[in-house]
């Protein structure tokens, strides 16, 4: 990772996952988002840290093993293949994840115990609950505890998971570092536009929007996009 633990949580607290997210396609980095239907469990829930995945296939002896290795700050993403007809996390998963100081999880399927989950108040984000858990026992597949699945990306201890209210983002850990530096300037101007609209300025002036339209009628192929970048617009990226 290129920038501590310590570093990492402390500069997400001052930004979002779609300031990260605007980052990654201003930097080129592939946007990994987890499908929509992820969220949190607590509201307000917010997480940042190395990945720790692991993929369930019935017991939960799969969460014990990857909780032992973990280092404190992972997080926890449990690949359950999105099915929605059993829970494959409960409360005793999460306050182990928490005594093994991990910053929360996340499930790609659905966890049970949500009052006691909720009490933990370790972050946890998945699809949704079940009152059932599982009632399978299928083969230990080789790596198991090597990567994990989430929606259609694949993640392993080489990315970080940041997460809070917008969804779950992955993103490569050697440019943890590069991208916040993104997100920084991106929130910064987005502010100072916020501001300039609250005090009677349009974004629509601020961002030239009449001399975006006639420069569109003169080259229809111009997009907001590059006109934006000419001018230092944060609105899309």
């Amino acid at each position: 990772m290129s920038i501590d633990r310590a570093e990492l949580t402390g500069r997400f607290a001052a930004l979002t996952t779609a300031h990260v997210a605007d980052a990654c396609l201003r930097a080129a980095v592939p946007v990994r988002c987890a499908p929509e239907g992820v969220r949190p469990v607590l509201a307000g829930g917010r997480l940042a840290g190395g990945v720790l995945p692991a993929r369930h296939v019935g017991s939960v002896d799969i969460f014990l093993e990857a909780v032992d290795r973990a280092a404190p700050g992972d997080v926890l993403v449990v690949d359950n293949g999105g099915r929605t007809d059993e829970a494959c996390v409960g409360d005793l998963v999460v306050l182990e994840a928490q005594a093994a100081g991990l910053a929360g999880l996340v499930v790609w399927g659905l966890h049970r115990d949500t009052a006691d989950i909720r009490s933990v108040g370790l972050p946890v984000f998945s699809l949704g609950a079940t009152p059932t858990g599982p009632q399978r026992l299928d083969p230990r597949p080789a790596e198991v505890l090597a990567s994990a699945r989430v929606g259609r990306w694949t993640v392993d201890p080489g990315d970080v998971a940041l997460a809070d209210e917008d969804g779950v983002l992955f993103v490569p850990a050697g440019r943890v570092g590069e991208l916040f530096d993104l997100a920084e300037s991106i929130r910064d101007t987005e502010r100072r536009q916020a501001d300039r609209i609250r005090a009677g300025e349009p974004l629509r002036a601020q961002v030239g929007f009449g001399a975006y339209l006639a420069g569109r009628a003169e080259n229809p192929a111009l997009t907001f996009r590059e006109h934006l970048r000419a001018v230092g617009g944060a609105i899309e990226e």
